[in-house]
């Protein structure tokens, strides 16, 4: 897979937005249980067979493996240059091998009896680069009301009523300034799942290796996705979250510096997915991707997940191409591309003439160009510079958000009705349903543009 290309999606970084008029209650200070979903969708193989795909990036020198019914000693010492390096929940073992040998010695592993073996893969964040050269227009089309109003945001909110609990969105991303005011009392203590060398609870840029350095805004990623989910309404500051003060976010770090690259990795993003699950998230954002087809590390992780009752939400891709990239493309994840705010399909957004649980938000496109207003960290670092406390975005990354946050407003809203959360499935089926193609698929838009609205207030497919 290429690299995907980052670079400043913003023109200016200190604007201050007026935030929706609404005055929103206080959020209640109960959370939401989610609904255990039972055994994972069919095709959500916990335990996949054979080899992997040795085209696609991953971490050098580094095999994932599943054993099968052989000790992992046993396992290592059949093959030579195999070291174990440690284990993954889901029974996955990780175990180094020269660089270079990665496809040879899982190929040797699987002769000696071992089940599944494939690389430790690597993903990256989806936000699309914007053209320097293409300036702000002098009316701010990047205010975020006209992106919000596209989703029918605002009769949603007027429909959301006393809340009785507190969704949690966990996100997965780049990193995060739990002080930036317009996001600090939306955020839970985050977590710090990466080998970067920082403690746990750091969830600041990953330092580079000598001689690298962060293009600018790369790092910035997850704080604007977190800032779409749950950044302070109504407070004079910034920007409004979907989530209208209603939702919390878990951040979780899962991006650092790997053989050069600012990436995530197989073993990273499925401890994450676990970790988010076993901490009650309703949701689980997911603003990056890769072309990768199987990934039994991060597909185990997913159907743990969707047991526990968390939904995974992922970005589409930006390639602009037919076929979603994973985990957006795997059975049980809602994927989400990116509309224009006429509502027809972004230009950098990946689509599937194949029917699949695909819905839209609008989040920009690239030419003309489009972009919206999020956080970013708002805080310089010895290796890194923020764009600022805000910056302009656009990608399937922030078209996730926008889905994940409105997929917690429905759990809040359920559970209010039912006294139970719905389950990852009942949530999948009513934004997908609802959604403005009127229950049918279109291979460019799939469902259509989320309808916010209808998800609060639809009795066939939200609230039966």
């Amino acid at each position: 897979m290429k690299r995907l290309l980052f670079g400043a999606l913003f023109l200016s970084t200190a604007l201050l937005l007026t935030a929706c008029p609404q005055t929103p209650p206080p959020p209640p200070s109960a959370s939401c249980t989610p609904t255990p979903q039972g055994l994972a969708p069919q095709g959500l193989s916990p335990e996949p067979q054979g080899l992997g795909d040795f085209s696609a990036p991953y971490v050098p020198g580094e095999l994932l493996v599943l054993p099968g019914g052989i000790t992992p000693q046993a396992l290592a010492g059949r093959v030579e240059g195999v070291g174990l390096a440690g284990s993954l929940p889901g029974g996955f073992l990780r175990v180094r091998v020269s660089p270079g040998e990665e496809a040879a010695k899982a190929a040797a592993l699987l002769r000696a009896g071992a089940r599944w073996v494939q690389p430790n893969y690597l993903y990256r964040p989806l936000f699309t680069p914007n053209d320097p050269l293409y300036s702000a227009s002098p009316l701010d089309a990047s205010r975020l009301q006209p992106y919000y109003q596209a989703i029918r945001l605002e009769v949603a909110w007027d429909l959301l009523g006393p809340l009785p609990c507190t969704p949690v969105v966990a996100v997965l991303d780049t990193a995060f300034n739990p002080g930036h005011p317009d996001l600090q009392p939306s955020l839970l203590p985050g977590r710090n799942l990466t080998p970067d060398g920082l403690a746990p609870e750091d969830l600041s840029p990953s330092p580079p290796p000598q001689g690298y350095a962060y293009p600018a805004g790369e790092a910035d990623h997850g704080q604007g996705v977190a800032g779409l989910v749950a950044a302070v309404a109504d407070n004079n500051r910034g920007i409004p979250g979907v989530g209208l003060n209603r939702v919390k976010v878990l951040p979780l770090k899962v991006f650092y510096w790997v053989s050069g690259s600012y990436s995530s990795t197989s073993d990273v993003l499925a401890s994450a997915l676990r970790y988010a699950a076993d901490q009650g998230a309703a949701v689980a954002n997911l603003s990056l991707g890769t072309s990768t087809p199987l990934d039994g590390a991060v597909q185990q992780a997913l159907g743990y997940a969707l047991s526990k009752g968390t939904l995974p939400v992922a970005s589409s891709g930006n390639a602009g191409t037919d076929g979603l990239y994973y985990p957006a493309a795997y059975p049980g994840v809602l994927a989400v591309g990116s509309a224009k705010l006429d509502g027809t399909r972004s230009d950098f957004s990946n689509y599937s003439t194949q029917p699949t649980d695909l819905v839209l938000a609008a989040a920009g496109n690239r030419n003309p160009p489009q972009t919206l207003w999020s956080l970013a960290l708002g805080q310089n670092y010895p290796y890194y510079q923020t764009l600022g406390a805000y910056a302009k975005w656009a990608g399937t990354s922030f078209a996730a958000p926008q889905a994940s946050a409105l997929a917690a407003l429905y759990v809040a809203k359920y559970y209010a009705r039912y006294g139970q959360g719905p389950s990852p499935d009942q949530i999948r089926l009513c934004l997908t349903r609802t959604a403005s193609n009127g229950d049918s698929y279109d291979p460019q838009t799939g469902y259509g543009l989320l309808r916010a609205d209808r998800a609060m207030t639809d009795t066939t497919y939200c609230f039966p």
